[in-house]
This record gives C-alpha cells, structure tokens and sequence, in this order.
C-alpha cells in the first residue's frame, strides 16, 4: 500500500514538476506540495480497488487548490496570515491588500480549540487574485516554534 502511494506521489510530482520551463515559482511549490497532500488523503479515504483512483483525484485537487493558494500569497501575506491567526479574535477579519500583487485578502478565524500539541483555529480566507474571488477554508495548528501549520 505505501509502494502505491509513494509511486503516485513521486509521479505526479515529476509530472507537475516536468512541466516547469524555468525556476520554479510558488505556484509550482504550491501545486506539489498540494499534490503531495492531496495523494496521501486519498490514500487515507479510497479502499480496496477505490484507492488508486482516491490518490488520483486528491492529487489533482491537491495540485489545482495548492497551485492557486502558492501563487497568489508571498512571503509577506504568509506572515499576515500567521499573525491574524495568532494574534486575532475569533470572527473578526483581518484585512489587507497586498501594494506589489494587488491582491487583497480577509483572513477570519472561525473556531479556536486545544490539543495536546497545543492551540489550533480553523479559518476562512477570502481573496481577490485577479479580479477573482477564492474562498479557502482550513486548519492551522500552533507549532513548538511558534509559526502555524496548516492541517
């Protein structure tokens, strides 16, 4: 099972990556980090004869949300993001537009909950990329280091 995963995601990463002309840019970052994530969940949910076709599907989700999410955020919005989750209430957005992309993004922690590794939130971003609005929903957890990971 795991020769099956790991073939699935070491695949759809040359493939992702394969397609790279030039440097790779936080879109390509994105996408196989979210191909990545994507193949072990379907992993996870498909069983039986259902778990190729369960990486499959996770690993284009993964690569297509992932690829978006990497592309529109830098550095600095990354940091925007972390701080609204470490330093803002819950229900209350955090805004900005970002001066170099002209992206703008509301960050909104929706839940905030312990584990025994410590405090997580779930969150709502919503953003204008383009001209274009992305809705994202997820999970971020508070590492030893301080900085969130996103689930």
């Amino acid at each position: 099972m795991k020769r099956k995963i790991l073939s699935a995601v070491a695949i759809s990463s040359v493939l992702i990556i394969g397609g790279c002309t030039s440097e790779p840019t936080k879109q390509d970052a994105g996408m196989v980090i979210g191909g990545l994530l994507g193949g072990v969940l379907g992993s996870q949910i498909g069983h039986g004869k259902g778990t190729t076709a369960a990486i499959i599907v996770g690993t284009m989700l993964g690569a297509g949300i992932g690829g978006s999410v990497g592309k529109s955020m830098d550095d600095t919005d990354r940091l925007k993001v972390n701080h609204a989750l470490e330093t803002v209430r819950t229900g209350v957005p955090s805004r900005w537009t970002n001066p170099d992309s002209g992206n703008a993004y509301s960050v909104i922690p929706t839940k905030t909950y312990e584990t025994t590794s410590g405090p997580c939130r779930e969150y709502t971003i919503d953003a204008i990329v383009g001209g274009k609005t992305e809705n994202i929903y997820g999970t971020a957890c508070r590492q030893a280091d301080g900085s969130w990971k996103t689930r």
